[in-house]
C-alpha cells in the first residue's frame, strides 16, 4: 500500500520553499525540503533531504499562471522520492487579517476573503493566490489549507492593536496586525519541548531573515509584535526600511515628487541593509566588508533589534529569555553579540564560545537573561495544521 503524503507551500514575494511530508498516526515527518527563486532564470529547484542536495534545471517560465512550475516541481518529487499517495496541501498565507484567526480549508469562499486581503499584503498575498489556483488547476479534487502569518498575534490585546488615528479608521481595519506568526508558533512549541519553564515566562524571539521582526511571548501566546500594519514596519530588514517617521513619506511624495509606486519600490526594495551600506543587503557580506558603511548598517540593525526587544520587554512586564531564529538569527553570531552587547544592562550574558558554534544555549549560566538559538521551521506548522483543518492521517 502506498504511502500517504502531503505538500506545503511557504511563498515569499519572489521565492517559494516546498515541504514535502509523509502522514502517519505520530503526525507529518518531513520527508525532503525544495525551494524555487523566481528571481532568477533559467528556474532551479534545489532540493534536501538533510543528507544531499539535488538541483533541478525548470523548463517552466515564471508567470502569473504556476501551473507548468508546480508540475515539473510535483514531478520532480515523485520521481525522486515517491509522493504515493498525496493527501493535501498546505499553504502560508501571509495576511488574515480580522477574517481568520487560525488554519482552513480553501474553497470558493475562503479563497475570495484572501483575495480581497491582497491589499494589505502586495507583494505576498499574489504569490500564494498564484500557488493556490496552480495546486487547483493541477489537482483539482486535492483538499487545500492556508495557515496565515497573522493568526498567531490574534491573542495581542486590544491596545497593543491599535494605532492612535481616528476610531473610523481601526474599525475599517487599519491597525497592527504581526508576521512570521508561523515562525513564532514553532518556536513557542519548540522552546516548550527544550525549556519549558523558561517557555512559561516572557519571552522575546528575534526573527531575523532578510524580513525580519520581534515578537513577544508570555506563556507562549503572542502578546506584541515589531511588524504592525504591513511588512514594512519595526526593525530594519534586508531592503525595507522598518519603523519610519510619516513625515518623512509625506516630503517624499509631497516635496520631493515620488509616485506612490516608486515610493512603495524604495521602501521594498531600496532601503533596509541595502539603503545604509550602499553594499548589500546580505548580512554575510557586510560582516565581511571593512567598508565602514557596512560597518554602519550592522551597527543600525543590533541597535534597532535590541531597542524593540527592550520596548516589547515593557509589554511583557520584564524578560525572562531571548531566541534568535531564522537565517540571520541562527548563523550570524556577530549579529546576537551585536544585540546582547547593547542589552547588557538587561542582566543578559552572552557566552563567546557557544555563540561563535551556533548552539543552542548562548547565554552564561549565571545570566540573569537567557539566551537561545533555535531553528524555526514554518512547513512543519503549516504541516500540521494541515493534517488538524482536514483530520487526515
Amino acid at each position: 500500500m502506498s504511502r500517504k503524503t502531503l505538500l506545503t507551500f511557504n511563498a515569499g514575494s519572489s521565492t517559494v520553499k516546498i515541504g514535502l511530508f509523509g502522514l502517519s498516526a505520530d503526525g507529518p515527518a518531513r520527508i525532503a525540503r525544495g525551494a524555487i527563486d523566481f528571481r532568477h532564470t533559467p528556474l532551479t529547484l534545489r532540493v534536501s533531504t538533510g543528507k544531499t542536495e539535488l538541483e533541478f534545471m525548470l523548463g517552466s517560465q515564471p508567470d502569473d499562471d504556476l501551473t507548468g512550475i508546480l508540475g515539473e516541481t510535483i514531478a520532480v518529487f515523485d520521481r525522486h522520492f515517491d509522493i504515493g499517495e498525496l493527501s493535501a496541501v498546505g499553504h502560508r498565507v501571509v495576511h488574515g487579517g480580522d477574517r481568520f484567526d487560525g488554519a482552513v480549508r480553501l474553497d470558493v469562499n475562503s479563497i475570495a476573503a484572501i483575495e480581497a486581503l491582497t491589499a494589505l499584503a502586495p507583494l505576498h498575498q499574489p504569490q500564494s493566490l498564484r500557488l493556490i489556483h496552480a495546486m487547483g488547476r493541477l489537482r483539482p479534487g486535492l483538499s487545500q489549507t492556508a495557515s496565515f502569518d497573522t493568526a498567531f498575534h490574534r491573542s495581542n490585546d486590544a491596545l497593543a492593536r491599535r494605532f492612535a488615528i481616528p476610531r473610523a479608521l481601526h474599525d475599517v481595519g487599519i491597525k497592527r496586525y504581526g508576521f512570521h506568526g508561523l515562525s513564532y508558533k514553532f518556536i513557542a512549541s519548540e522552546l516548550a519541548r527544550i525549556a519549558p519553564e523558561t517557555a512559561g515566562g516572557r519571552v522575546v524571539v528575534a526573527h531575523l531573515g532578510s524580513g525580519a521582526s520581534l515578537c513577544g511571548l508570555r506563556n507562549g501566546l503572542s502578546r506584541d509584535t515589531s511588524m504592525g500594519f504591513s511588512t514594512l514596519d519595526g526593525i530594519p530588514m534586508a531592503t525595507r526600511c522598518g519603523a519610519i517617521d510619516p513625515g518623512v513619506l509625506l516630503h517624499l511624495l509631497m516635496r520631493e515628487g515620488q509616485t506612490p509606486a516608486a515610493l512603495e519600490d524604495l521602501l521594498y526594495h531600496e532601503c533596509g541593509l541595502l539603503g545604509v551600506s550602499g553594499i548589500s543587503a546580505d548580512s554575510r557580506d557586510l560582516l565581511q566588508s571593512d567598508a565602514p558603511q557596512a560597518k554602519e548598517a550592522i551597527d543600525l540593525f543590533t541597535f534597532r533589534i535590541a531597542g524593540e526587544i527592550a520596548r516589547i520587554a515593557t509589554t511583557l512586564g520584564g524578560l525572562d529569555a531571548v531566541v534568535f531564529t531564522a537565517g540571520v538569527g541562527e548563523n550570524q553570531p556577530a549579529v546576537r553579540a551585536g544585540v546582547c552587547d547593547r542589552l547588557g544592562w538587561l542582566g543578559i550574558g552572552l557566552d563567546p564560545t557557544a555563540n561563535a558554534a551556533n548552539v543552542r544555549e548562548i547565554s552564561v549560566s549565571a545570566s540573569r537573561i537567557a539566551a537561545f538559538v533555535i531553528a524555526t521551521d514554518e512547513e512543519q506548522v503549516i504541516a500540521e495544521e494541515n493534517v488538524a483543518v482536514l483530520g487526515i492521517r
